[in-house]
Formats: C-alpha cells, structure tokens, sequence
C-alpha cells in the first residue's frame, strides 16, 4: 500500500480545517456570538495562513506534483485546476477584505462580503480535496519539480 504524501497531506487538512472553521464562524454569527465569531473566524485565517505556509515552501523548494492520472482527462483536471486556483485566489482576497472589514467594525461591507466569502471558501476547500485525491489517491502523483530547480534550469 503507498502511503500518502505528507506535506500535501497536511497543508490540505489545513483548508479543511479553515472552512470548518468558517462554517462554524457563520453559524456564530446567526446566534449574534459576535466575540465568539471573531475568535473563530481569525483562527479560520490563521488555517488558511498555514496552507498557504505549507504549500509556498513545498512548490519552492519541493514543487508541485503534475496530474498523473490518465491522458485522455488531463484536459479535464487541468480546467478543474485553473478553476481551483482562480477560487483560492478570489477566495484569499476576499478573506483578507472580510476579516479587516470585520475588524475595523465596517460592517455594512463586512456583512455583503462575508457571505460571499464564505461560499467561495467552502468551494475553494472543496475543490482543493478534489484535486489532492486527484493527484494523491485516485492517481499516482506525475513528476515533481521545484520552483528553483525550473528557474535555475537543473
């Protein structure tokens, strides 16, 4: 049996763990929990941080691993992929935007946005499990190279 990889691995149950959070933070805030709310949603961000942590350091110095499944769906999860990573980057945005609009107490923008945020997020972490159990479980991970090697040319 393989064993699963253990940065991706980790870095992925980081964003599990953001948009449980999230999902927590919004249930809060339905109870009028405001302290609570806040708590929960900076621990979601700080979540969030350690993938994006995570997975900085792995693609410089490690890499990413490319689709290993087969050819005639690489098309497929390679859209899948863009669509992911335009959510993640949306939904990273968006975040930032939500927790200092929810800081600094501007909340008529900070109600708008939340939910919005909040629906790209889930998704965001829902695609992110979906390409992760592309490239680690339901296919063997392709080739793997670093940041640094492909600029340096090794």
């Amino acid at each position: 049996m393989n064993s699963l990889p253990i940065l991706p691995t980790i870095s992925t149950s980081f964003i599990v763990l953001s948009a449980i959070t999230v999902a927590i933070g919004w249930y809060q805030i339905k109870q009028r929990k405001i302290d609570a709310h806040k708590k929960t949603m900076f621990t979601a961000g700080i979540f969030a941080l350690i993938f994006f942590i995570i997975y900085a350091t792995r693609t410089i110095f490690i890499g990413n691993t490319s689709f290993g499944g087969p050819a005639d769906i690489k098309i497929y999860y390679t859209i899948f992929l863009v669509f992911h990573i335009t959510l993640a980057t949306v939904g990273a945005v968006f975040g930032i935007i939500s927790l200092l609009t929810g800081y600094k107490n501007n909340l008529p923008i900070h109600r708008k946005l939340g939910p919005i945020t909040s629906f790209i997020w889930f998704f965001t972490a829902i695609t992110g499990v979906a390409v992760y159990l592309l490239l680690y479980v339901f296919y063997k991970g392709g080739e793997t190279t670093s940041m640094i090697k492909a600029i340096l040319g090794l």
